[in-house]
């Protein structure tokens, strides 16, 4: 069956996280994407960042290059760039996100490169973007989180700003950054033109938080983090609650929304406590709303008994919003992800049989088919005999002279 993005090409010049996290979903949603790498003998940092084995691409690496093709580029080199401009030539989007001015710095810059490919979509991740105070400031996953907002309002009111370990400032950026590239080829279809798209590390995460900012716009005070994570400090219920037996994890997060009608009276069939439908502190939902802290006491000593497994089908099975703290491990084991093909298996030819990642966008007539990542430099041969119009002999010498690897 044919891909979605069948017929595109990715000039990959991306490393760690925010670029590759674009690039692969680009690559399962169907475009050969060819990751250009230093031939340093390394490659993308990701290959060796959290590695447990030295002679093995870490599993941060093989996360976010599913589905690519790897080459290697000395871009210092005049043949190798010249190489480069060749490939750019036969390809649909380039997608870099390396430091500020580092692309114009070789030459490489978008008017540099649309100039030889008009057509071309010129893909760039920054930190702040390209212009403004912040624009020479190198970011990282952190940083954004600080400076867009959502740090301030993670964690809680006795402890400092918390970074949340969801990569909301990577993986976040690389998913705007698929949105953007994918709008651009939509327009080109009708132009013919080729177009820059930017994305900010602490932009998309600022888009990401937006909502949290509603009482700000209206009252100009900054939101201030929780004040506790147990649900039911008057109103709403809404918190995570102790479950059995009582490990760093063993919790639900539960909400019984007060302004949804039928919300209570499904909470307390889950617990099998209709008789709280009779009681005067819950008789209607003015009257509940000053008691949620008894209430939240209630569900409390009712979920520290059982299982959060157990918990979460309970209430959940009656409508309420309720999800089990899964920790990585479980969730890697999770038969729900499991089923649906969140989590699967792999063969990689160093890793041999291996849990990975897919890929969370389903189209019903383009499945995605989850491929390894590449080892270092697999495919060099292939995309210059090919692409790079190079004879195999040119490769090789090429390689002995360190241009590639």
């Amino acid at each position: 069956m044919s891909k979605a993005l069948d017929g595109i090409r990715v000039i990959d010049m991306t490393h760690d996280q925010a670029g590759p996290s674009c690039t692969q979903m680009l690559a399962w949603l169907g475009a050969e994407v060819i990751k250009v790498e230093i031939p340093d003998g390394r490659g993308d940092r990701a290959r060796w960042l959290r590695r447990d084995d030295p002679d093995k691409d870490s599993f941060f690496f093989l996360l976010l290059n599913n589905n690519k093709k790897s080459t290697t580029l000395d871009l210092r080199n005049p043949k190798a760039k010249e190489l480069f401009k060749t490939l750019v030539t036969q390809a649909d989007i380039m997608v870099e996100n390396r430091g500020p001015g580092a692309m114009d710095r070789l030459g490489l810059g978008y008017d540099d490169l649309s100039a030889i490919n008009p057509g071309l979509i010129y893909a760039s991740v920054k930190g702040f973007g390209s212009y403004g105070p912040y624009a020479e400031y190198k970011c990282f996953e952190p940083v954004a989180q600080a400076t867009s907002g959502a740090m301030s309002i993670t964690g809680y009111a006795d402890s400092p700003p918390t970074p949340s370990g969801v990569n909301v400032g990577d993986s976040g950026t690389g998913m705007h950054m698929v949105i953007g590239i994918l709008a651009a080829v939509v327009q080109r279809e009708s132009t013919g033109k080729g177009q820059k798209v930017e994305v900010a590390m602490q932009e998309a995460v600022l888009n990401l938080t937006r909502v949290q900012f509603t009482s700000t716009l209206s009252s100009g005070v900054p939101v201030p983090r929780a004040e506790s994570h147990l649900g039911g400090a008057g109103g709403e219920v809404r918190g995570l609650f102790k479950c059995a037996p009582a490990g760093e994890n063993e919790y639900v997060f539960l909400l019984v929304p007060s302004d949804i009608p039928g919300m209570f009276n499904a909470a307390v069939r889950a617990m099998g406590r209709e008789e709280l439908l009779e009681d005067p502190r819950f008789s209607d939902r003015n009257i509940r709303d000053q008691h949620g802290a008894e209430l939240a006491a209630i569900i409390q000593d009712w979920t520290s008994t059982r299982n959060k497994e157990e918990v979460m089908a309970a209430f959940a099975g009656e409508g309420v919003p309720c999800g089990a703290v899964f920790d990585t491990s479980e969730v890697l084991a999770n038969p729900h992800l499991r089923e649906r093909g969140m989590v699967t298996e792999i063969d990689h030819p160093t890793r041999g049989r291996v849990s990975i990642i897919g890929c969370p966008v389903r189209l019903s007539d383009s499945p995605v088919e989850v491929s390894p990542a590449p080892l270092f430099s697999q495919h060099s041969d292939e995309i210059f005999t090919t692409l790079g119009g190079l004879t195999q002999e040119e490769v090789d010498e090429l390689r002995s002279q360190g241009t590639i690897v």
